[in-house]
């Protein structure tokens, strides 16, 4: 069974940065695909950023690029979401997700192409 959990959420001032960690178990990371997802109060879900089961690939929602950075360390398991420059826009709580298969090119961007969910870590980005 595939499990995922997320980490390192909290509270940052804007303009600071903040590193979300996803470990994952049951599977080896190389052969998923993954995303991030966050969904703030009162609104619905929406894609982050994805990356590749292999790395080679990324995409971003327009809002984040250049301020987020998606990665993956298969060797120890884990994703990654490096936040910089944030702002109290990106206060939420931040999902991770993995899809199940894929070709080594792909990269999801709604919710329904992945399969596995962390249970989410909240992000509050205020002075």
């Amino acid at each position: 069974q595939v499990q995922l959990v997320e980490s390192g959420g909290g509270l940052v001032q804007p303009g600071g940065s903040l590193r979300l960690s996803c470990a994952v178990s049951g599977r080896t990371l190389s052969s998923l695909p993954m995303a991030w997802f966050r969904q703030a109060p009162g609104k619905e879900r929406e894609f982050v950023t994805a990356i590749s089961k292999t790395g080679a690939f990324t995409a971003y929602t327009d809002s984040v690029k250049g301020r987020f950075t998606i990665s993956k360390d298969n060797a120890k398991n884990t994703g990654y979401l490096q936040m910089i420059s944030t702002k109290p826009e990106d206060t939420a709580v931040y999902y991770c997700a993995a899809k199940e298969g894929g070709t080594n090119w792909f990269v999801g961007r709604r919710s329904q192409d992945f399969d596995y969910w962390g249970q989410g870590t909240q992000v509050t980005v205020s002075s």
